[in-house]
């Protein structure tokens, strides 16, 4: 019981302590619920000792201190008591209160000492809502809610951090954990009024906030922009994340390399194969391979094979898209073999003889279908010609007749 007593004490000196002194720093680590560090798991033991309980810690504490700190510390305890039983909704139900009561003290700070702080406590409110929905309510059929529950919090922060003053680097913050709860929900449609309260304000610089934020923030809206299919604008934030991104977060690099490389591919960039093995990216080698060779079966096996990992990650269509980049490079493969062997007739391609090369391909088209194919390549700019029906021929553009894209996506 002593031994509980020390521990008990000490967690509230500690917490006295570092607000009295405005110490975010050692603040932040008392609030790492979710960290399963060896003094939490102490205290949590300690805690579960005391049967009525809180009426009993308050009477064992009843020093100012404490009772000023209550509404945060009680919440706080009950939350520890419950992660350490492995009861994930209590825990977050408690933890929430704890929150409450700690947002509404630190608005009414003008300073922003209790930041690093808020960040923990921002990430230990999405991380409870997960495990209380998957490892309870899920595991047990009932419906998930503590997560929505979460976000509903979470904006109450971002509120308060998104004005002017010197709390509003932390916005950034809360909106990129914004950004995983709504991602996760498949809510990414409310990440939108975040974008526009981030990005519309005028009273601060972008550049202001802190590297690992504004990595993860164009991260995510990078993906929202391969979503929307403006790859453009997805480019410059993955890269923009990418060139920012720790070298030493392999993790990080994977992920963003994930999005970017299928929009680099669909403006006619193609990644070296050592980029793509050293990060794990093997996925899209034989995509890569395809728009080299020309080989839409190839790519159409690549998608095939890869089908579940390119569908989660949201990816699949833009890939999909690429066989039009396979087809013209087929026909360029074709036209160049011609050079080779009548130089005067190479920029005339009979269809029949792209639909040998289909059929070497193992590609069942019929004159018809390849007729259709050429009308959209040299509708959509990859092709520069004309294609005369009656005699059935493809005739290219003697001046470039293969356009690259220009960081362009097909039909942009």
């Amino acid at each position: 019981m002593e031994e509980a007593h020390r521990r008990i004490s000490e967690y509230i000196n500690l917490f006295s302590a570092a607000v009295s002194t405005q110490d975010g720093k050692s603040l932040s680590h008392l609030l790492s619920i979710s960290s399963d560090s060896p003094p939490f798991i102490y205290l949590a033991d300690a805690l579960n000792t005391f049967l009525e309980y809180p009426t009993t810690l308050i009477n064992q504490y009843p020093d100012d201190e404490f009772a000023r700190h209550a509404g945060i510390i009680l919440p706080i305890f009950q939350t520890l008591q419950s992660y350490r039983l492995r009861n994930f909704v209590h825990s977050y139900q408690a933890f929430e209160k704890a929150a409450n009561s700690f947002i509404q003290e630190f608005r009414n700070s003008e300073s922003a000492w209790a930041l690093e702080a808020v960040f923990v406590l921002v990430y230990e409110i999405r991380v409870l809502a997960e495990k209380a929905d998957r490892k309870e309510l899920e595991a047990n059929g009932k419906d998930p809610e503590k997560l929505k529950a979460a976000g509903s919090l979470l904006m109450k922060v971002f509120s308060i951090l998104a004005g002017k003053g010197p709390k509003r680097v932390g916005a950034l913050y809360v909106t990129c954990q914004l950004f995983k709860i709504y991602f996760k929900l498949g809510t990414v449609h409310l990440c939108r009024s975040v974008i526009r309260s981030t990005e519309t304000a005028r009273v601060f610089d972008f550049e202001e906030f802190p590297v690992q934020d504004r990595v993860t923030y164009m991260y995510y809206t990078g993906r929202l922009e391969v979503y929307n299919e403006n790859f453009r604008e997805a480019d410059y934030r993955l890269s923009y994340a990418l060139a920012r991104c720790d070298p030493r977060k392999e993790a990080n690099i994977r992920k963003i390399l994930t999005y970017l490389v299928p929009i680099k591919l669909s403006i006619g960039i193609l990644p070296k194969a050592l980029l793509l093995e050293s990060h794990g990216l093997n996925e899209y080698v034989d995509v890569v391979l395809a728009l080299e060779r020309g080989d839409i079966r190839l790519l159409r096996h690549a998608l095939r094979e890869n089908e579940d990992r390119f569908l989660r990650s949201g990816v699949y269509l833009v890939l999909e898209k690429l066989e039009l980049q396979v087809y013209q490079r087929l026909l360029k493969k074709i036209y160049l073999i011609q050079k080779d062997k009548d130089p005067g007739k190479a920029h005339q391609i009979k269809l029949d003889v792209i639909v040998q090369a289909m059929k070497w391909l193992e590609m069942d088209m019929d004159i018809d279908e390849v007729e259709c194919i050429m009308y959209t390549l040299i509708s959509k700019n990859l092709v520069k010609g004309y294609l005369a029906h009656k005699s059935k021929v493809v005739v290219l553009s003697k001046q470039d007749p293969f356009p690259k894209l220009k960081g362009n996506p097909v039909g942009c």
